[in-house]
């Protein structure tokens, strides 16, 4: 297994500057943030270290952004684009679209041959009109995907935080009877999961079991650490908001357990990338912070993973 970071929490540096900080510090790959917008339009998104669009029109961009990445021995593991491609806004949802196509095409171009994403939802609307929704969106998606050997590992995050994402959280693949469902719904090798263990635990969800049955699916995987307040969760129930209750951190200060799920890692066989993600609001406000959140969480690691 390669460890690496998704580049979105390195929002302040340029493209060379992120793949510098990732080879100073021995990092093997990035998670490469790919918006279309050039700063965060929420926390932890928006962010632009590679602009497909200038990929697709600029064959010297895009050997350049190959060939730095090359020179400093740093492999690209995935152009990450998280957006909400089932929208209930119709014009979100097709811009959202429009641009999932662009990173898709541009990850055939740099070679990479990996997008990782959301499914989206109509927070709106219930599980079962959402999988109505999920052929129609998304079958041309997969068939462009399929036509370019890209591989689309959807995160398992159900973006249900706060109260701008109730009722029904803002991305539909978020346990494993959904995923089976939607593996049937859309059945191709080329769709697959981005696993976060931190997302099963904060829905009081077995974060290791479900490697097993989905083994085959998992295409790329997430370090990021979730920690639970029972004193919070007793006073307000597992019906609030769900930060009102619970608190990304990074790994080794929360509550997964880190042994069991690199464990099951290597009993599947899964030898691909796994990128840490950062979005601890205790190393907020300082480049500084951010950098020691990054290199904390290597060290840490490096007990599990080279």
């Amino acid at each position: 297994m390669k460890l690496g970071f998704v580049t979105s929490i390195l929002d302040a540096c340029t493209y060379e500057e992120m793949i510098n900080f990732a080879s100073r510090h021995g990092f093997a790959c990035v998670e490469a943030a790919c918006w279309p917008q050039g700063k965060a339009e929420r926390r932890y998104a928006g962010v632009s270290h590679i602009d497909v669009k200038q990929v697709l029109s600029d064959d010297d961009y895009a050997s350049h952004i190959k060939d730095y990445a090359d020179e400093n021995n740093v492999e690209i593991s995935a152009l990450a684009y998280y957006p909400n491609t089932m929208d209930e806004d119709l014009k979100k949802r097709a811009e959202a679209a429009a641009h999932l196509k662009d990173v898709i095409l541009a990850s055939a171009k740099l070679g990479v041959y990996m997008v990782t994403t959301f499914i989206g939802r109509d927070q709106t609307k219930t599980v079962e009109e959402n999988l109505e929704l999920v052929k129609e969106i998304w079958q041309p998606l997969i068939c462009l995907a399929e036509a370019n050997r890209v591989k689309i590992a959807i995160e398992n995050c159900p973006m249900l935080f706060g109260k701008d994402q109730w009722p029904g959280g803002q991305n539909l693949m978020t346990t494993p009877v959904i995923w089976r469902s939607v593996f049937r719904i859309l059945d191709s090798d080329h769709l697959g999961i981005n696993y976060d263990p931190s997302h099963f635990v904060w829905q009081m969800m077995d974060p290791v079991k479900p490697l097993y049955e989905f083994r085959d699916k998992i295409f790329h995987v997430h370090y990021k650490d979730i920690k639970l307040y029972p004193e919070r969760l007793n006073d307000c129930g597992i019906m609030a908001y769900p930060l009102d209750f619970m608190s990304p951190k990074i790994p080794g200060l929360g509550d997964v357990d880190w042994g069991k799920y690199v464990s099951a890692l290597t009993d599947i066989g899964y030898d691909g990338y796994t990128c840490i993600e950062i979005e601890d609001k205790a190393f907020e406000g300082s480049q500084e912070k951010i950098e020691k959140a990054l290199l904390l969480s290597q060290r840490y690691l490096r007990q599990y993973v080279e």
